[in-house]
């Protein structure tokens, strides 16, 4: 093959693939109400750190949410305290962030260190009663 007709050949083998690419993503979206998680407002959601995130951008994090937000149930003696680590008082502050905020996905983005959850944390990694602390300062202010 010449070196015109091989360019020419290679070409419509692209455009090919970005038409099956296409039209892929033309059908999920036609069928995603019935394969995707619907997030809609009646949906609780919490935005927490993602496990991979480094302590500088998890300090960052704590350091942005709380110029913003009241973190007080952080502090020593307080509910949210415990566990004392990082990542958990990251977590505690974005969502307190992302809470106060609108509950909007780029309240919880944080240079991308951040995850919107459905499933309550709580339940999970922090005390009942730290959650109830967290909901009485998100409905004070």
């Amino acid at each position: 093959k010449s070196v015109e007709e091989f360019s020419h050949s290679n070409k419509n083998q692209t455009m090919a693939k970005a038409w099956i690419c296409l039209s892929f993503l033309i059908i999920l979206y036609l069928f995603s109400d019935k394969n995707f998680i619907n997030v809609n407002a009646e949906t609780r959601t919490w935005c927490v750190a993602k496990p991979s995130s480094d302590q500088a951008t998890l300090l960052d994090n704590i350091n942005f949410a709380c110029s913003h937000v009241d973190c007080r149930v952080l502090s020593s003696g307080c509910p949210c305290y415990s566990p004392s680590n990082l990542i958990n008082h990251a977590s505690i502050a974005m969502n307190l962030y992302y809470q106060a905020n609108g509950r909007n996905y780029w309240n919880c983005n944080f240079k991308n260190s951040g995850l919107i959850v459905i499933t309550n944390p709580s339940e999970f990694a922090l005390s009942q009663l730290c959650y109830l602390k967290t909901l009485l300062y998100i409905k004070k202010y």
